[in-house]
């Protein structure tokens, strides 16, 4: 989705989900080069062999998100200046219940971390899923869990 508003909800995973063995993931890298007190944020990522820069405003299940993609030397030029704001993982492709949900799990100082997200067409959408057993508890609203906090301040708790 270049632009535009990103619902999802986020959720630890209790365990990995069955046929877990079998799926590709896709290693992904990304680093925060500016993140304001109103929850404005501006990253950029690495997935493969693509890059991209995105802003993203707003806290909770409902955000506007704008990614623009960037060439290798532009991502280049930028990465310097996400030193201490990094994080990576893998991420994996689950379908569930006619959605598809993206599990990350994380490596680095982030090893051990499992999370799950759902996006949604709409709120109404959001609030009628139901999350299949192998979910944890939800953290859509708990701000520690976002990729900017794990990336600045690691896993809440440890």
């Amino acid at each position: 989705m270049p632009m535009g508003i990103e619902i999802e909800r986020k959720f630890l995973v209790d365990r990995l989900p069955p046929g877990f063995t079998s799926l590709a993931g896709t290693p992904i890298r990304q680093g925060y080069i500016l993140v304001t007190a109103n929850a404005a944020e501006l990253r950029v990522r690495q997935k493969q062999r693509r890059f991209f820069q995105t802003i993203k405003m707003g806290l909770g299940l409902s955000r506007t998100e704008i990614e623009i993609e960037l060439s290798r030397d532009q991502f280049a030029h930028l990465w310097p200046h996400t030193a201490g704001r990094r994080l990576s993982k893998t991420r994996y492709t689950v379908q569930v219940g006619g959605h598809s949900a993206e599990l990350d799990r994380f490596d680095g100082r982030l090893a051990g971390l499992l999370l799950v997200e759902v996006e949604f067409a709409s709120v109404e959408t959001a609030a009628q899923f139901r999350a299949p057993a192998w979910f944890g508890d939800e953290v859509t609203t708990d701000d520690r869990f976002s990729n900017k906090n794990l990336a600045f301040y690691g896993i809440p708790g440890r």
